[in-house]
């Protein structure tokens, strides 16, 4: 079965396109075709590499519902919002037609449950932790955080110096499993990509946990991978519900307000071609 999928970096730099699109080469299902896009740089601006105060998150409502109905426009299977803090994903699941809206916090939380039965997430300054608290109760999983663990990092500098943010995450999970009892550990910003496989085998060697079999979960491929396999379980009918508060707005009335009348023109594309 072919998918296809859009990987949305939400903000107007390009700048980390590369970095998930090289995640996605390495994850995806062979017959998977995924564009990562960022928004516009006319509307989004460029210089704004992070969103990580609601007030800066509030720039990215509308770009984000508008690449919503470009993917349920252009036949996008499943759409990935890549920020941990899920911005905008209600907004962007009620006018997306078929396309299957799926976010880093909900990924990861969904994935760590199925092979662990509680989990901390990491994050990087403590200004996170309220927003990303409400958002886990609103999902119904409150009773199943053992902590939110800060690492004094910013979202741009988890990658500046990864040795040193190696050694903080590695401190904060040790942390998340002796005193908070995790048994799975998120990390809480989709910019730590590619710091989850050393983790995890340092959490389950001979300096931290032998043998325990923590999980670390990069949310990034979380998400990716719940969007790809939500775009399977489309052959069994498991598509958007449009009942209740997942009406959409009526399309005549999208025609009257004179909302969507042009597609949405993202700043930068990568393609990940599927291997046929």
């Amino acid at each position: 079965m072919n998918i296809k999928v859009m990987y949305l970096n939400p903000i107007g730099s390009s700048a980390y396109d590369r970095v998930f699109a090289d995640m996605i080469e390495q994850c995806k299902y062979p017959a998977t075709c995924a564009d990562v896009v960022s928004m516009n740089p006319e509307t989004i601006p460029p210089d704004m590499n992070n969103l990580e105060y609601r007030s800066y998150e509030s720039f990215i409502v509308n770009d984000t519902v508008k690449a919503a109905r470009y993917a349920s426009n252009h036949d996008y299977d499943a759409m990935v919002i890549g920020c941990f803090y899920d911005p905008a994903l209600h907004d962007a699941r009620e006018i997306s037609g078929n396309t299957i809206i799926v976010a880093p916090c909900q990924a990861s939380i969904v994935t760590a449950l199925n092979i662990a039965n509680n989990f901390s997430i990491l994050i990087g300054k403590t200004k996170w932790e309220n927003q990303m608290r409400n958002t886990v109760h609103e999902y119904g999983y409150g009773d199943k955080l053992a902590s939110f663990q800060p690492v004094g990092l910013r979202v741009a500098e988890f990658h500046k110096d990864p040795d040193e943010t190696r050694k903080r995450l590695q401190a904060a999970a040790v942390e998340s499993v002796q005193v908070h009892k995790a048994e799975s550990i998120i990390l809480g910003c989709t910019l730590e990509i590619g710091f989850y496989r050393e983790l995890q085998e340092f959490l389950n060697g001979p300096e931290a946990f032998p043998g325990a079999g923590i999980p670390v979960i990069d949310p990034s491929v979380a998400a990716f991978k719940a969007a790809e396999n939500a775009a399977l379980l489309k052959k069994y009918g498991w598509q958007n519900s449009r009942y209740g508060s997942m009406q959409p707005p009526p399309e005549d009335e999208l025609r009257a307000f004179n909302l969507f009348r042009e597609d949405y023109e993202f700043g930068n594309v990568i393609r990940v071609p599927a291997i046929i």
